[in-house]
Order: C-alpha cells, then structure tokens, then sequence
C-alpha cells in the first residue's frame, strides 16, 4: 500500500517530540522534511531534510536507533535513514496541529510579499539559518590581552592553560575552568583566550552568565527558544564568566546542560570561570558540577608582591608617567587583597599627584595613601567571629561553648549554621578560619552550613526578618 512520504515522516515527528526530551527534539529536529523515499527490495531508504550540518552530524551518529526505530514503527516494516542540510526555496507544508507558537510568532514579524518584493526566505529558515549572527556578547575590552597579563610564579600554570586553549581550542582541556576570588584576572584570562581565538577566524561568544540567563528568559518570553539555541550551539569556542550565578536557576542549568553537551559532542571549546571550585557550588546541580570537573580546573591566585609592583611600573609606562620604584613597592605593599584594589589605589595617587601638581615621593604618596584607606580604617569597625558567636549565642538562649563543641542537636546545628553564614558574609575570614572558631569544623561543613542558611533564607520569610535582627544588633555596636 503506498503511502505518502509526508504524512509518514509527520506521523514519525509526532511521536519524536513525545519521546525525546524538550531540548533534543528542537535543537535537531525541529522543520526536519522528508525529501522522498527510495523503494528497494531490501529496506526502503528515507532521505530527511534538517537544518544544518550539526543535525546531521547529531541525528547521524547519535539519535539514528531512535528515529530510525519510530520511522519503521510508522511505516510497519525496517526502514533505512539518511540525513542531508536541506535549504528549500518555498516553504514546506505543515499539518494545522504542526504550526508551533515560534512559527506564528516569526510569521507575524515578516512584513506581506508584494509584487515588487523578492520572494522571502523560507520560514523554517529564518528561524535557524547556519549563517553567522550579530554577536553583541562579544565585544571584547581591547586591554585585556595575554600580553598585558602580569604572570606572577603562583599564576604560571595557570597563564601557560589558558594559552594552550587559545592556541589549540577544543584539541587540549575542554572544558577549561578557571576560580579564584573577586579581582585576581579571572576575566582577563577569559578574555584574552577570545581575542586570541578571534584572530584566528573562530565564531567566539563571551558572555557573562547573568547575560546568559537575561538572554534565555528573553528568548522564553519572546517563544524564539530556537534561534536562542542556534545562536550558542553554534560557536566554536564559548566563554561564560561568572558561572556561579546559574547555581540554583532550574531553567537555566537545564538549558546551559544542554547547550554544553552539544558543544562538547562537536568538540567545540568550553571556557568557564567561577569565583570558587566546581566541587563548592552546592546549588548547582551534579551533571553540571561533575563536567565542569571533567576538564582542566586551575585556580587563579593573587599576584605575589613582585608581580605587583610589575603591574605598576606596566601601567605607570602605559600612561607615560614616572613612578619611582619605591612608591610602586609601597603601593604594591598596601594593596595587597586583590588587583582591582591595587589600579584603585594606583589611580587614586596618579589623580591627585596630577591635579594637584605634587611630585611623586615616598612622603605625599604615604599622605595619599593614609586618605585612600582612612574610610576603612576609622568608618565602620570590622566585626569578629567572636562577636558574632557572642550575639548567636544570645539570640538562641545558649553558650558560646554550646557553639564551639561537638554536640549537634537540632537547636545547636542551626545557631552554629547562622555563625557560619554571618561570619562569612560580614567578616574577611576563609572557610578554614571560621571552621577553626567554630570547634575544629572542616572547611566544607562551614560551606555546607552557609549553603544551607541561604536557602532558608529565600524560602522562609520569618527566618528571614530574624537574620536581619541579628545583622541589626552586630551593625549597632559599631555606634
């Protein structure tokens, strides 16, 4: 019995999108054709048309058992399926139950076709076309370059990582991750791996993770979720800075999931960097945290005092201005917590030293310096662990000694959680030292206890109000 190819291949689709999840089925098979059917004694061969060459590459050598055992579900006997890029010149028919909202959507942005018009682009084609889009992302600081990156001995391997990506993406560490703490040159490194890549005719997006989640929720609110994944999974090298901040955001790290395996399976680079460990982002989920660790982690670390004063003497040239040595060693010793610090200290004794015509010597720069720090030094005073542990304590009608020791009733666990949250959150202490004040704990209860107040803190309003109390009696004894 003969059977039109369409209406098989459509019947085939339908059931495709019940039985591949979500992202699968729009990335690959979404405005798949069927271009004919080749009868044989053997198989009959189906020959579909999809969008790209990545979908054939994908529904080739990945997907094929799928479709291939759905199609001859449909046609009642084996079927043999090819895959080839298929770029129509009019549109291809669509059952009424198969035009989708994004579909609707893009056909009432395209202006009607008059006779003076040339006949439009398919619209299966607008909606995810191989050809390069506008990258808004990736305008990149010109400054932030390999050769402006001050290599101190503790970032050396660090520094050589990131150049081994650069030159050779994809074919070394994939993904490569980077963590450090706020101003160590996490971003530098991200961005002088997409300069480099750049120059050498790669389709690079860099891009903050907060633009990343800003993007998706656009594309969901506008149902352009297709072009939104075209866009991301078809570069060859991606760089998401700030990656922490998709922890615990369920859409985006399904989406981003999704995105990552289509990128790592065509062996296009992945470039990541966070502000602590992979292993330490408890909200985020485990498939992500466990393919972050599948690549090359490295920390990036403060920048020893020589290399500090390097960086001095490199951005005294750059603005051609004469910095003695001794004031940039002063001002390396000074600002020693992390880089940002150090250009504002740097520029704060430039600006004053130009507008107010002072030479630069050891003397007005220690006078300028004494100003820059004066807020830190004698505004708001700095709060111990003690005087938290001393305030918890209080609040929860216990001793500092209930705080300290190894008992781990219910009432005791969730004060000795606060102390974690509140001393990491208002105090310059490590995980280890607050561990240490707490008893002995080791670094991961401390982030665990942390975690787990700020959860609380999202889903229960009255928990909420009564941490803002204790912050409140902390703050008034600076007063």
């Amino acid at each position: 019995m003969l059977v039109d190819p369409l209406t098989l291949w459509n019947t085939a689709l339908n059931q495709l999108e019940v039985q591949l999840d979500r992202a699968s089925f729009e990335t690959w098979l979404r405005g798949a054709v069927c271009l004919g059917i080749e009868e044989s004694d053997e198989e009959p061969l189906f020959t579909i048309g999809v969008r790209n060459s990545y979908a054939v590459d994908m529904l080739q050598h990945r997907l094929y058992r799928t479709v291939r055992r759905i199609l001859s579900d449909v046609y009642g006997s084996a079927v043999t399926i090819q895959f080839e890029v298929h770029h129509p010149t009019e549109k291809a028919p669509l059952a009424d139950d198969q035009e989708k909202p994004l579909f609707r959507f893009l056909s009432q942005q395209t202006p009607p076709v008059t006779e003076e018009m040339s006949v439009p682009m398919p619209l299966h084609q607008q909606v995810a076309r191989p050809e390069r889009a506008e990258l808004p992302e990736c305008e990149l600081n010109p400054r932030l370059t390999f050769d402006r990156f001050v290599v101190a001995n503790n970032n050396n391997l660090t520094y050589s990582a990131a150049l081994a990506v650069a030159e050779n993406p994809s074919s070394i560490y994939n993904p490569f991750v980077v963590y450090g703490g706020v101003g160590l040159g996490k971003t530098h490194l991200l961005q002088a791996i997409a300069h480099a890549c750049q120059q050498k005719g790669l389709r690079v997006i860099y891009i903050p993770s907060e633009a990343f989640i800003n993007d998706l929720v656009g594309a969901i609110r506008q149902r352009t979720t297709a072009m939104f994944r075209e866009k991301y999974r078809s570069v060859d090298v991606l760089l998401v800075d700030d990656i922490q901040f998709i922890a615990g955001k369920e859409s985006t790290q399904e989406e981003f999931f999704h995105t990552f395996n289509a990128l790592y399976t065509f062996n296009k680079q992945i470039v990541l960097a966070s502000d602590r460990h992979p292993r330490e982002l408890e909200l985020l989920e485990d498939r992500l945290r466990s393919r972050f660790e599948g690549g090359l982690v490295m920390d990036v670390q403060l920048p020893e005092f020589e290399a500090r004063v390097a960086i001095l003497e490199g951005w005294a040239q750059e603005r051609d201005i004469h910095v003695p040595r001794s004031v940039c060693e002063m001002i390396a010793d000074r600002a020693h917590s992390n880089i940002r610090e150090l250009e504002g200290l740097f520029t704060q004794v430039v600006a004053k030293a130009r507008l107010g015509s002072q030479p630069l010597t050891l003397n007005t720069v220690e006078t300028m310096v004494e100003a820059f720090e004066r807020p830190r030094q004698h505004g708001r005073r700095a709060i111990s662990i003690e005087e938290i542990l001393e305030v918890t304590a209080v609040h929860h009608d216990l001793k500092i000694k209930d705080l300290t020791s190894k008992r781990r009733t219910g009432r005791i666990n969730h004060a000795r959680q606060v102390v974690m949250y509140l001393a990491r959150e208002l105090t310059e202490c490590s995980l280890p030292q607050i561990g240490d004040a707490l008893g002995g704990r080791s670094h991961t209860t401390v982030l665990h206890g942390y975690n787990k107040v700020a959860e609380m803190i999202m889903e229960d309003e009255v928990f909420r109000y009564e941490l803002m109390g204790l912050r409140e009696k902390l703050a008034a004894r600076d007063r």
